[in-house]
Order: C-alpha cells, then structure tokens, then sequence
C-alpha cells in the first residue's frame, strides 16, 4: 500500500474558513489526500462555530503534506505539539481531522472502519430518539411517534430551568411524564443535563428510581465527580455522562471513584474515532458500558457506529433524527436541516425494532452529497451560527442551560 498525503482541508464557500458551516448547527470537514481520496469528518461544537474554524487554522498548516495514513502520529502531534492541550476546542477540531483520517483509510483499503477495529462484535446497533426538547412537553404524544418510527427506546429532559433548591411540585411534574412515556411500552432515559444542583438532583434520582429508567444522564455537572459518586452509592438507577469529557484523562475521575455506569463520550468532541475507541477499553475495565452522545450529524453517527459495532460494552446510541434541534433550525431558515439532509445514503440509518443494522460501506459508511453541503455552507455562512439559549429565574439570576 502506497503512501498518500494530506493536500487538502478543504475550504468552505466562505473564503477565511476552512470547514463547513451548515444547518442546523454543524461543522463538517473534508480532507483530500494526493491519491484523490476524500474523508469527511465532524467538528461540531454547539454554540462555538467560529472557536473550532479557528483551531483549524492551526490543524491545517500543521498537516498539509503529512502523510495521512499516519492516524495514530497525527493524533499524537496535534494533541501534544503545543504546549495547552485538551478542552472541548481543540480537541473537537480534532475529532473532526481524525474521522476524515479514518474515512480516508477504510476507504482507501476497501472495508468499513470496524474491520480495521478489530472486527464487529454485534451485527445491528441499538438506537434510541429525543422527545419533548429544552422544555419537556406533548411527551407522550412525541413517545408514540417515536414507536411508531421503529424505536423501542427515548431519552427526554427532565426539567426545564430549576433554581439550586426549588419547588418539589417541579420535580413531582417531571415523575409524571416519565410515568405517560414508560406507559406507552418505551424504555426511556432522563437527561438532567446538569441543570439541577446537589439538592435538587438527588430528590429527583430518588424519586425516578421506581420507574426504572435505563439511565439518568448528567444528574451533576461534569465538574462534581466526588458528588456524583455519593449520589451513585445512594440510588440503582445507572448514571450516565460524558459528554463534556473530552479525553480519557478526563474519565478518569469517575472511572476510580466508581461515580458513573455508562459513559457517553461525543466522538466530535473527545478526539474522534482513535479517542471514542481507546475510552471504551478504558471503561470497560471497570464494569462501565458505552453509550456515545451523538446529537449531532451524519459523520458523527457514523463515527460513533464503527466504534460501537467493535466495541464489547456498547449499550445503547443516541441520534439526532427528527430532534428539536434540526427541526427548529430548519423551520427558521425554511430548509430541510435534519440528518438524512446531507446524505446519498440516508438507507444505511433506517431504524427497525430499536436498532440500526451495522453499517457495510467503505470508510465510515456515508456517503456525504457534497454539492448540497456547499450550497447550504455558503447560505448559512450569512447567518449566525447556532448559539445556545440563556435563561434567568424569576430574580434575575443565571441558571444553567
């Protein structure tokens, strides 16, 4: 096998960028190699767009000419080439240079990225949907739409905006709707996406345990692993997070206080596929599943996938089909802006019975309608990009998100 280096990180229609802005909130990249082989990669980073295409700036004068099949020396030299490393910028960005390495590769070689992980441990991924959005509503009508897409799992947010101590009847009113979704025969996680502090969220744990749901996700913030791990020796219900780790380091807390159950990294934010494969044996070491974050696009879910389908403690994916998210950025701009959109084939993600079969092409197994995400690129540039909301309580002061 021939040697290829990296020529291009291909710009976008706007001329100081170098990645692909597009609706409703994503950063692709692509990466051209001198054997014309194409990869496409996901940088998204919700609500910092203009962080990540300047972190790319540094990645691309750093790799135009390196040989691409080097994935493992690339990863290594971005992450440790400059003196501060880490934090969700720059190892997004490199998340999204790493997957476009491992399209390249599987594509260049002929077979999906899984085979070159190992092989496949399971031949169809289970899956599961949003419902109810930022601030949880119409649930259970949302819950049987959903059924009725072909998912036997959901996830929704527990509460909307919450005060550190706050009202019980607020907590009493989120047990109600996961009672109405888990009547309607759906298995469904509870994302408390840390919105709720100490004494509020272990109310609230203790309060869902009867209804048994497969996860609470984020009961704390990220920063709190010595409190997640109290509250994780005082309830049964499994303690999902992850999405604002962004390394293995960083698992690594929760990982020896025996804090979480299921880690839930975002392969656009924890240094793509090398990273997303490293941390699931990292955490199977210790008893832990893997259920990746993945509210993002179509080369994020399929990133996620190759990993998932090799991976002996997968549990469970998130994707972002039909998610709040998409269908509001779409109906702000008037276009479609959901995660078939940018795809030739969106066949590959059909869901049958809660699970999506293992995907077989070359590379990450999408194929990416490249006219369509420049035309869109070159709209959405004239926008603002996605931030997200800000909210306040009754007295004026911030609460989280």
């Amino acid at each position: 096998m021939t040697s290829s280096t990296i020529t291009d990180i291909e710009a976008s229609p706007c001329p100081e960028a170098i990645t692909f802005r597009v609706p409703p909130r994503w950063v692709f990249v692509r990466v051209k190699t001198s054997d014309n082989i194409v990869g496409w990669g996901e940088s998204t980073l919700e609500g910092h767009t203009e962080a990540i295409e300047g972190a790319f700036n540094d990645l691309r004068e750093r790799f135009i000419g390196v040989v691409a099949d080097n994935i493992q020396d690339i990863w290594q030299t971005a992450y440790m080439g400059r003196f501060y490393r880490g934090g969700p910028v720059l190892m997004s960005a490199l998340s999204g240079l790493d997957i476009a390495l491992w399209d390249i590769k599987g594509k260049k070689l002929g077979v999906p990225v899984w085979q070159l992980l190992g092989g496949k441990v399971r031949d169809r991924i289970k899956v599961y949907g949003w419902i109810g959005g930022d601030h949880p509503s119409a649930v259970v009508s949302a819950a049987v739409e959903r059924k009725a897409q072909g998912f036997t799992a959901v996830k929704m947010n527990g509460t909307d905006a919450i005060s550190w101590i706050d009202s019980p009847e607020l907590l009493e009113a989120t047990v109600e709707r996961v009672k109405q979704v888990r009547s309607t025969g759906l298995d469904v996680g509870v994302d408390f996406h840390g919105r709720l502090h100490k004494g509020m969220a272990k109310q609230l744990a203790k309060l869902l345990e009867p209804l048994h749901p497969i996860f609470i996700e984020e009961p704390l913030l990220p920063t709190q692993p010595e409190e997640i791990a109290d509250l994780s020796n005082a309830i049964s219900t499994p303690i999902a997070l992850g999405e604002r780790l962004f390394t293995r380091w960083d698992f690594r807390p929760y990982l020896e206080r025996r804090a979480i159950d299921i880690a839930q990294p975002d392969v656009s934010h924890c240094g793509g596929i090398s990273e997303l494969h490293r941390i699931a044996s990292y955490t199977e070491a210790y008893d832990v599943a893997l259920a990746p974050h993945c509210p993002l696009g179509p080369i994020a879910l399929a990133a996620c996938m190759q990993v998932a389908i090799s991976a002996p403690n997968f549990v469970i994916q998130e994707m972002s089909w039909k998610m709040h998210y998409n269908i509001a950025a779409g109906e702000a701009l008037g276009i479609e802006a959901d995660l078939h959109t940018y795809m030739v084939n969106p066949e590959v993600f059909a869901v049958k019975d809660g699970y999506i079969a293992a995907l077989q092409g070359p590379g990450i197994g999408v194929e990416i309608d490249e006219d369509h995400v420049r035309k869109a690129s070159e709209i959405y540039v004239k926008h603002a990009p996605w931030r997200n909301p800000l909210w306040r309580g009754e007295d004026g002061s911030l609460q989280e998100w």
